[in-house]
């Protein structure tokens, strides 16, 4: 059975990396828990004055890093009263996000073209930089039934990630997508397809994305090879396919 928190990390995580606003977005998540701001300052391990800056705007948006870092120990702490699981949050929408995990450690483009056998198409240059996460997705039920904060959500809590697309038809949705989206992932992988539309070609060269396709592998065996790239993954990673 899943963690019923894995959801509630995953949509927390997403609100607050698309908000104008995440100091403030942080004070109400932590406010609804019931948590004070020096013990979850201290789960944390920072003082009570850093994360009170962050809340009341005197510093700037924080990084992944500290997102990251608020929203696990956020739910440590809620654990032992439940008080944000009762909230009732709307309903995931089931089966669009198939895979989704979060590095605790950075990962090389390179490793993940080696371990999903990518073809790549743009962004050779890139090869070296680090993800910190991965996201595989069923593009229909993206297209149709994700929208909002549900959509960004697919970003975890950092977009130097490799989103892979599945069921694509020409590889052109996906880019276009990515396109209009104010949030793009460093890595986008196309999967079952050898050569799509030269338009999502164009789109990625435009947005500096490292594009590349795959054939190899099941939807579930993609998820099972990134989440090995490394040793650990915390605790935010969700498999739809267990």
């Amino acid at each position: 059975m899943s963690d019923p928190y894995d959801q509630l990390m995953i949509s927390i995580a997403g609100e607050l990396a698309i908000s104008s606003q995440p100091g403030k977005a942080m004070k109400t998540w932590r406010e609804k828990a019931g948590i004070g701001q020096a013990e979850l300052a201290r789960e944390m391990k920072i003082s009570p004055s850093v994360l009170s800056d962050y809340e009341n705007g005197r510093r700037l948006s924080p990084g992944a890093g500290f997102l990251r870092r608020f929203v696990f120990a956020l739910v440590k702490l809620d654990r032992k009263e439940g008080r944000l699981l009762r909230l009732k949050p709307e309903p995931s929408r089931e089966g669009a996000i198939l895979s989704i995990g979060e590095y605790t450690d950075p990962v090389p483009i390179r490793r993940v073209i080696q371990a999903l056998e990518c073809t790549v198409l743009t962004g050779e240059e890139q090869l070296e930089r680090s993800l910190f996460g991965f996201t595989v997705l069923d593009s229909l039920r993206t297209i149709y039934t994700l929208s909002g904060s549900q959509f960004y959500a697919i970003y975890g809590t950092s977009t130097e990630r490799v989103v892979v697309f599945t069921k694509v038809g020409l590889g052109r949705s996906p880019m276009v997508a990515v396109r209009v989206s104010p949030l793009k992932p460093r890595m986008v992988v196309i999967h079952g397809l050898n050569n799509l539309d030269p338009l999502a070609v164009d789109l990625a060269l435009r947005e500096r994305i490292v594009l590349a396709t795959t054939t190899s592998f099941t939807e579930s065996e993609l998820g099972e090879r990134l989440r090995s790239l490394a040793t650990t993954i915390d605790s935010l990673t969700v498999d739809r396919h267990k």
